[in-house]
Parts: C-alpha cells; sequence; structure tokens
C-alpha cells in the first residue's frame, strides 16, 4: 500500500503538465512548493479562457467559471485526479462538458443553478448597456435621497431646536407670571425675587440671565435662517409626494369610472336581450292562443306590433347587423310600402302610381296592383290581403294569392284589347268581359272620401281610414260599407272639456286653426321645400281605441263607439305625419323634426327626441324608435341607453320616407326609388 508521501508525490507529478500550461515562473515554482500550488495551478488551468468554438454551451461554462469553483468541486477534481490513472491529465473540452453537466452550486449557497439564471447572465452585457429611463412624476424633480430626507422624522429637529431656543428666550418667573395674570398687587420685588438666600448663586445667575433673555448671535441666526430655509423645501418635497399620491388616486379612479362605464354598457345590452326575449315569449303564446281558440289565419296588425313576427328565418341571423342587403328599384320616389313577414311578400307604391309585388325570398317582382288613378299613399298587408289608398280617395282590397293569376289575365286583357282596337262597336259589347278579366287580384273598391286617402289601418273585418277631406271613416269589410264617419274639424270646433285651449301650432288660436284647416291643406317641408298636402298623417286603431295625427298638430284620441274625441294631446307646432301607440305610450312624428312620446295615463309628454329634419316614419317596440327624418340613413333611438344610431352602409342615396319592421328585419324606401331591406 502506498503510503501518504507518495501519493502526495503521485499527485504533483500528475499536475505539473497543467502548471507547464500555466506558463510563467510562477506555475514552475509552485509545483516545487507542496499543496497550494496545486491549487493555483487547477485554478489558474480553469480560470484560462476556452480555445475551443464559440458555442452557446462554451460560453456559459467560461462565463460561470469564476463561481462554480467552490472548495468542494476542487477537492472533488482533486481526489479524481489522484485515483485515475497515471497518464497525462490534459485539458480537453469533453471533460469540461462533463463538469459542466454536473449539479453545479453558485458559492456556498444551497440553490441550483437554473435556466433562468442563464437568461439573466446572457442578458446582462445589454442591460448593462442600454439606456436607463428618465424617471416620471415626481422622481423627475426628486431624488430618492432627497424624498427620504425630507420625510424621516429627523427632518424636524432644526424646528424643535428653534422652538426651544426662543422658549428660553425673554422667559419670566413664575411668580411675576402669576401675580401679573391675577392682578394682584405685591411688595415683592424683582431683585428679591432674584435674591433668595435658600438658593445658590449659580442657580440664581442662571434665573437672572433667563428672564432678563439672551441675544442670539450672528451664528445662531444664520443657522436658523439655513435650518428654516431646508424646512421649506422638506415643506415642498412632501407636498409633492402627496399631490403625486393624489394624481395617482385620480388616475385610478377615472379609470374605475371608465370601467363602471363599460359595466353599465354591458347592463344595458343585457337588459335589451331581456326585452327581446319577453317579446318573443310574447309572440309565441299568442300563437299557442290562437292556435287553441282557432282564431282566422289573419294576425292582427295590433298582435304584429306589440309581439314580434311570426318567425325569425335562420338565415336573417347569419346577415351582418346594420347593413342593406337587398335592393328593389322603383321608377320614382317610394310613397308608401308594407310587408308581410320576413322573406315573405313586399308591397310597394311609388309617385307615380305603380304598386308593385316582391318576392322577399327571391327578391323579384311577382306582379303589380293595377287600379288606382293616382299616387297610392297608404298600404298595409295582413297575410294575403292588402288594402291600398290613393289619391283618387277610393280605397281597394287585394287578395295577394291572385297576383300572378292577374299578370296572367292582364296580358290577356291587352292582347283582346289590341285585337278589338280597330272594331268599336264590338269593343264596347266586350268591355264588360275585358274589365273582368283586367279586374285580378282585386276584391273591393271602398268609395266615400272626397279627397286623397293618406292613412288606414285595418283589424281583423274592421277598417278604418284617414283622407285630406279632414275625415276619418270605419268600414266592415265583410259589407264594404261605411259605419262610422268622424270630422276632425268639428274635433277642432269642439274640443273636450279635459283638453286646454291652447295653441298647438305657435301664434295660432283654436279658432285660427279652425280657419287654417277649412280650406285646401299644405304645409312647407322645411328640408326640401316641397308642400305636405296630407291632412290626416296617421291612424292605428285597436279595439275600440283609435288615434289619429292631423295637420294642425294635434294627436287626438277617439272612441270609436260613440264617434267622439275624448282626448286632444297638444304639443307639435307643425303637421302630425306618423302615429303609433301601445298600452302605455303614444308615439308622434311631426315636420317640427321631433318625435315626441306621450303618456296615456297622465295626457302628456314624457320624452322628446330632436332630428335634423322633418320626421316622415316612425315605428316603435319596448326597445327602440326607428324614423325616417328626412336623411338618407335611418335612425334608431336606443329606448334603453338613450343613445341615437343611423344605418347608413349600402342605404340611400337620397333622403329615406317611408320604412317598417318586424324584429331585426327591416324595409325602407327613399326619395331614391329603390327599396332596401336591413338587418337590424
Amino acid at each position: 500500500m502506498p503510503t501518504p508521501r507518495e501519493k502526495n508525490r503521485e499527485l504533483r507529478e500528475a499536475l505539473e503538465p497543467i502548471a507547464e500550461l500555466g506558463g510563467g515562473p510562477s506555475s514552475s515554482s509552485s509545483s516545487t512548493t507542496g499543496g497550494p500550488s496545486h491549487l493555483s495551478a487547477l485554478s489558474k488551468t480553469i480560470m484560462t479562457p476556452f480555445g475551443g468554438s464559440r458555442s452557446d454551451s462554451t460560453r456559459i461554462l467560461r462565463d460561470l467559471a469564476p463561481v462554480i469553483m467552490t472548495p468542494r468541486m476542487i477537492k472533488g477534481v482533486a481526489s479524481t485526479a489522484s485515483t485515475s490513472s497515471p497518464r497525462p491529465l490534459a485539458p480537453r473540452a469533453a471533460d469540461f462538458a462533463a463538469l459542466g453537466r454536473a449539479p453545479m452550486r453558485i458559492t456556498l449557497h444551497p440553490r441550483r443553478i437554473t435556466s433562468t439564471d442563464m437568461q439573466i447572465l446572457e442578458a446582462t452585457p445589454e442591460l448593462l448597456h442600454s439606456d436607463i429611463p428618465e424617471p416620471q412624476g415626481v422622481a423627475n424633480d426628486v431624488s430618492l435621497i432627497r424624498g427620504f430626507k425630507a420625510t424621516i422624522p429627523s427632518s424636524e429637529r432644526g424646528k424643535a431646536r428653534r422652538r426651544k431656543v426662543r422658549m428660553s428666550e425673554g422667559r419670566a418667573g413664575l411668580l411675576k407670571h402669576g401675580a401679573g395674570e391675577r392682578g394682584l398687587l405685591t411688595d415683592v420685588r424683582e431683585d428679591d425675587a432674584r435674591a433668595s438666600p435658600r438658593k445658590g448663586k449659580g442657580r440664581q445667575q442662571r434665573r437672572v440671565e433667563r428672564e432678563q433673555g439672551r441675544m442670539l448671535g450672528r451664528e445662531e441666526l444664520v443657522r436658523q435662517v439655513d435650518e428654516i430655509g431646508m424646512d421649506k423645501e422638506n415643506l415642498h418635497v412632501r407636498k409633492m409626494l402627496v399631490n403625486a399620491e393624489i394624481d395617482e388616486i385620480t388616475q385610478k379612479m377615472a379609470a374605475l369610472d371608465a370601467i363602471r362605464g363599460q359595466l353599465h354598457q354591458d347592463l344595458l345590452k343585457l337588459q335589451e336581450e331581456e326585452l327581446e326575449l319577453d317579446d318573443e315569449l310574447d309572440g309565441v303564446q299568442e300563437q299557442l292562443a290562437e292556435r287553441e281558440t282557432a282564431k282566422p289565419e289573419v294576425p292582427s296588425p295590433a298582435a304584429r306590433r306589440r309581439k314580434g313576427p311570426a318567425f325569425l328565418p335562420s338565415e336573417h341571423d347569419e346577415l351582418p347587423p346594420g347593413v342593406a342587403f337587398m335592393t328593389l328599384a322603383h321608377s320614382s320616389p317610394i310613397a308608401a310600402l308594407d310587408f308581410t313577414e320576413p322573406y315573405g311578400t313586399l308591397i310597394s307604391a311609388d309617385r307615380e302610381g305603380a304598386v308593385r309585388v316582391w318576392d322577399l325570398l327571391e327578391g323579384e317582382e311577382i306582379g303589380r296592383l293595377r287600379g288606382h288613378s293616382g299616387c297610392v299613399k297608404a298600404i298595409q298587408v295582413e297575410g294575403d290581403v292588402c288594402i291600398t289608398g290613393g289619391d283618387d280617395g277610393a280605397v281597394r282590397v287585394w287578395d295577394l294569392r291572385k297576383v300572378e293569376e292577374g299578370e296572367a289575365a292582364q296580358a290577356e286583357a291587352d292582347v283582346a284589347a289590341a285585337t278589338l282596337n280597330g272594331d268599336a262597336e264590338v269593343a264596347h259589347a266586350d268591355s264588360g268581359e275585358v274589365e273582368q278579366m283586367s279586374q285580378g287580384p282585386l276584391v273591393h273598391v271602398l268609395e266615400g272620401h272626397s279627397k286623397a286617402v293618406t292613412a288606414l289601418c285595418f283589424e281583423d273585418t274592421s277598417l278604418v281610414t284617414g283622407a285630406s277631406d279632414k275625415t276619418l271613416r270605419q268600414w266592415d269589410l265583410n259589407t264594404g260599407q261605411c259605419i262610422l264617419t268622424m270630422d276632425i274639424l268639428w274635433a277642432i270646433s269642439h274640443p273636450p272639456i279635459t283638453t286646454p285651449l291652447s295653441p298647438s301650432i305657435e301664434g295660432l288660436s283654436p279658432s285660427g286653426l279652425l280657419a287654417a284647416a277649412s280650406g285646401s291643406f299644405s304645409w312647407p317641408i322645411p328640408s326640401t321645400g316641397e308642400m305636405w298636402t296630407d291632412y290626416v298623417g296617421g291612424v292605428q286603431a285597436w279595439g275600440y281605441a283609435l288615434v289619429s295625427g292631423s295637420g294642425d298638430g294635434g294627436v287626438r284620441l277617439w272612441d270609436m263607439r260613440t264617434g267622439q274625441p275624448h282626448r286632444t294631446l297638444l304639443g307639435h307646432t307643425a303637421p302630425v305625419t306618423c302615429v303609433q301607440f301601445d298600452e302605455l305610450n303614444i308615439l308622434s312624428g311631426s315636420l317640427d323634426k321631433t318625435v315626441r312620446i306621450w303618456d296615456l295615463r297622465m295626457g302628456r309628454t314624457v320624452d322628446l327626441i330632436s332630428y335634423e329634419g322633418p320626421v316622415t316614419s316612425l315605428q316603435f317596440d319596448s326597445r327602440k324608435v326607428v324614423t325616417c327624418a328626412s336623411e338618407n340613413g335611418v335612425k334608431i333611438w336606443n329606448r334603453t341607453s338613450r343613445q341615437l344610431s343611423t344605418l347608413a352602409i349600402n342605404g340611400h342615396t337620397q333622403p329615406a320616407t317611408k320604412l317598417r319592421y318586424i324584429d331585426r328585419y327591416m324595409v325602407s324606401g327613399g326619395a331614391d326609388g329603390v327599396v332596401k331591406t336591413w338587418a337590424l
């Protein structure tokens, strides 16, 4: 067994190549000095930069060499060298790679080196060369050490010292102060008070100095001036810090306000969805009730107005909201329109008198309704029944199922008329047959108004019409007879007792309104300069209740059992062009550029919506108010958030004049002669 001395000799022989690799006299001398030479040679070898490839692992190990050589590792390397074969120990890259794979510890701390430590070491040169950002806020003006000095308790020492000096300056004895405050006359003199035989001389002298006061020297005054200046600077720094905290709190409050506003918007959206679900539920319940009671197939307009559509096609859900996706063209501005249901049948009329029937599913014209001698100004369609009113004063009832048959019959009638055109007698003899062939889908013609029919509303078998002859008429669709006539002029001259005698048009008295309404009515439209001649702007009936808007600016509530108006709502300053009501509110649009929301229970305006132009058409539900206000876009007023938006993408190029919507599907007609279909 080799002795310890032999082991040391073998170890020195094994480390001699390493010492020679280090070079220099220090290495040669260290080999002969015993133990310390081994450690110095090994450390020098480890600390020598690698000459191999510049790979990432080599660079990382080279940077970590000064810190990984702990005493424990050095001892392990020495023991490994002593137990290995006596061949020369050459510094190979493989040995250092194996050393790098061994568990490494930095200094004496037990934590292992992680990948995060490696990333920090790699990024250290870049961080050292990067620019330090300039401080913001108070840190830009006040350094950290200055703020610390201004806020530590020792910053108040100067103030406390000066207060102590001032308190000791000119202080009088307690005896004198007490006697003076109580106003006592005493024979005790100041000299006697100062000369007390029981006190020592040194104490008496200090008392006399305090009572007489002592003068502060220049150095003390200069010192106090410097201290006061420093205290003022400290106060300034502390004020800046407090202001910085206030600004930070203000920014946090602003951020919280923004978050609260966003949450309010989300809440409004949830409320709108809830209202939409309520409307959908009411519509389904109504359909269920109709099925159970076996009501007629034609749904009531009030039900459709209040409850929504019969269905919402799945194709509509894929359409982008707020975009017009279909255009149907006329040759002149649109005067009236209505449709049955989403992707159903649309009836539209223009000012030239053409009444077209469209299939919204295909986007094609399937026929026309011929019979009126002038422009059609009022249209309502329910199921397969369509009623129109025009400038000729007639009201016509149509069966839409016979439109295509009527087109074929009309073509045959045109051929027959052309054939019989040369023989007048034969043509006169067969005129009845030609008229019967050309009648087509026309079912009834209701005559009674002397001027243009401008508004109508029907429910089941009851029809109410309003005309420019200033009358409202109720019709029985089964017999075609007028069963009630309501005169607006009589209602103006005999207002209800509950209606205040206040003018509805600024500057006109009730008698002046009667005089203005007695002649031929016309009113200039502010935006276009055209004349508005429709004295009855809109009517709507529901049960025995009837609401009408007229050219005198009044909104009247009629009882169709008696034919008398029981309330008149005054407030508009121009003719009323459209009205609609439900269980709680009446909405009326006017040429005065406003939409008024009336409360049926109180009979007064509860809300007013102002627009840039005259309002010519409106429709509303529990969530929104949709209007045409003499602008290219269609206006939507959100009743929940009270925000006004505009539909204009791929829309009209001239002002929109008429609209109708069912749930989230809308059609609008404009002065550009086109009908647009929208996804709301």
